[in-house]
């Protein structure tokens, strides 16, 4: 088996995971889980949206958290820019890249964001245009690539076509996402291999839920096709709030204990990953929803 001697994670907790937390997460706790990321060594990381605080309040503090980072070199801090009024206030923070998100789902698009698929690649168009202008990179969150709560499984011809309408309006990388955590390494696979179609391996990644239990199976599938780049997030924070049952991300302590195990190099370092998890989870007062990084922890305390 051949697979990338290198990974590269971006780490989506401080946004991804923390946006559906009901309990209000302050700007310096959030502030504060980015700098532990960093200095563990994530060298890319998903800090917050440009939303509507009337539908996402736990982030209606973007600015104050972008403001207040203590930016590091080699860092690439990311932001979700879902249209052109949160691009023009996210471009005053400086992001290094901007998200823009579509749905393989016709059902789930219609769910989350009221209207089609090429309606909404037609609302992300200009704010593609206008982060390419501003020499603002653009990556596309492509969600629901195996499965959606309401239409079951996605063909993967409805990936590929997604992931052709992101490439044509300019979107320079992608995130092949199982929403709901129902996929498996063969479906997983071809997704990925849809989206290859459009996009070369490098600007390819995975994003995986870990509702079945399947989110590192379905990293080593990604990897065995020459992936390298996944999104994951600390202490497994997050889930779907259009996917009843749908658990969290795959955690990046899970990842990066076992690239480590297989040799593949992260740069990350896991005793200080473990610790940044167990920051926000205490402040959220549960466990991390880690397997590795639970047990590590026991491990210290023996």
């Amino acid at each position: 088996m051949s697979i990338p001697s290198r990974v590269q994670l971006i780490d989506v907790g401080p946004r991804d995971g923390l946006q559906n937390e009901k309990t209000p997460v302050p700007a310096a706790v959030k502030i504060e889980l980015v700098h532990r990321l960093q200095a563990a060594g994530l060298q890319e990381i998903e800090v917050t949206s440009y939303v509507s605080p009337k539908w996402v309040p736990q982030m209606a503090d973007n600015h104050e958290v972008m403001s207040g980072i203590s930016r590091q070199p080699g860092v690439a801090y990311s932001v979700l820019t879902p249209n052109l009024k949160g691009f023009e206030a996210a471009v005053l923070d400086q992001p290094d890249e901007i998200v823009v998100f579509g749905s393989a789902s016709e059902a789930f698009s219609q769910r989350n964001i009221n209207c089609s698929i090429a309606e909404s690649i037609e609302r992300f168009a200009p704010v593609v245009q206008a982060a390419l202008a501003a020499g603002i990179r653009v990556r596309g969150a492509m969600s629901c690539t195996v499965g959606c709560p309401y239409e079951g499984d996605i063909a993967p011809e409805r990936v590929a076509y997604l992931a052709g309408l992101l490439q044509g309006i300019g979107v320079q990388r992608v995130d092949v996402a199982d929403t709901i955590g129902v996929g498996t390494p063969g479906k997983v696979q071809r997704a990925l291999e849809a989206t290859l179609q459009h996009f070369g391996i490098d600007a390819v990644s995975g994003h995986f839920h870990d509702t079945y239990g399947q989110a590192l199976a379905n990293t080593l599938a990604a990897l065995e096709l020459g992936v390298w780049n996944f999104q994951t997030s600390i202490a497994g924070l997050g889930g779907c709030p259009y996917a009843k049952g749908a658990t969290g991300n795959l955690a990046t302590e899970d990842v990066v204990y076992m690239l480590q195990g297989m040799g593949v190099e992260t740069g990350i370092d896991l005793d200080r990953l473990i610790d940044a998890g167990a920051f926000i989870s205490d402040f959220l007062g549960r466990r991390p929803h880690s397997r590795a990084a639970n047990a590590l922890l026991a491990r210290r305390t023996a």
